[in-house]
């Protein structure tokens, strides 16, 4: 039996680089790409994926998560089928599992494209 995941993340269609993410960005590092989430967004930088998760009614308190690309060890990808909408990138790290689950408006090749890039060049 598969052991539960340790988290799992939504993401839905592409969208301009947020602004307020700026702020939590390294001298030198930039942000590549951004997905809508639920509530929020996930940003691929140079060095991690940061993936900000709104929460309460009111949205206020945010945890953000921050995953180096160093600590991926691999991952996998799946398209979705005739009748399944969904695509799924799963991720093994050193955290743990990570499934990151994609709505039909975000791409699992672009996704699997940046996490190829990302992990396959920091090391």
């Amino acid at each position: 039996m598969e052991a539960a995941a340790l988290m799992t993340w939504t993401l839905q269609n592409e969208i301009p680089i947020p602004p307020d993410v700026t702020p939590l960005l390294l001298d030198g590092e930039q942000a590549i790409a951004a997905f809508k989430t639920f509530r929020d967004s996930a940003v691929f930088t140079t060095k991690r994926l940061i993936v900000r998760d709104a929460q309460g009614i009111t949205g206020k308190k945010v945890e953000i998560y921050s995953l180096p690309y160093s600590s991926i060890n691999m991952w996998s990808s799946e398209n979705a089928g005739k009748l399944d909408f969904n695509s799924e990138i799963e991720l093994w790290t050193r955290a743990g599992h990570i499934k990151v689950k994609l709505s039909k408006g975000a791409d699992v090749r672009r996704l699997d494209s940046l996490i190829a890039w990302a992990v396959l060049q920091s090391h």
